[in-house]
């Protein structure tokens, strides 16, 4: 299953063409998408307009969900943010570190534009371009990125 990132969804209600934004064009319909509460809280706090609120939050209500974090993504959340601070590599948004263990644990692949989640071995490069693999980073079985 593919997660798609708030970066994508942001940039893809915004009217903004990127090669992500593209590839989620291509998958709406196709391919079944993921999305979940951290996504979901992330995209519709940047709303103005009702309108536009109701309209993109029916968009996300039509992809299959799951809860991110709970207390075992939390912890790997943490161990991997400090590992990456250990090899010099600050995240900007401990949200991200928060996806970026979700799809290592759960094995989705994600799709994403935000370059704090290029420092991953499982997600760096990701995106329309190449698969990726996992590295020593917390994570119960190999990740796939997309």
């Amino acid at each position: 299953m593919i997660l798609v990132d708030s970066s994508v969804w942001i940039d893809y209600f915004n009217g903004r063409h990127t090669p992500h934004t593209d590839r989620l064009d291509d998958l709406l319909g196709g391919e079944e998408l993921l999305t979940g509460d951290l996504i979901v809280a992330e995209v519709l706090q940047g709303f103005r307009h009702d309108r536009d609120f109701v309209r993109a939050r029916g968009a996300l209500d039509r992809l299959a969900y799951a809860e991110m974090l709970g207390r075992e993504l939390a912890l790997a959340s943490a161990q991997n943010y400090r590992l990456l601070r250990q090899r010099g590599i600050t995240i900007r948004k401990t949200i991200d570190v928060m996806i970026a263990t979700f799809c290592i644990r759960r094995g989705h692949l994600l799709l994403h534009g935000d370059r704090d989640l290029d420092p991953w071995p499982s997600t760096s490069g990701c995106g329309p371009r190449e698969r990726c693999r996992s590295g020593a980073f917390a994570r119960a079985s190999t990740s796939r990125c997309f």
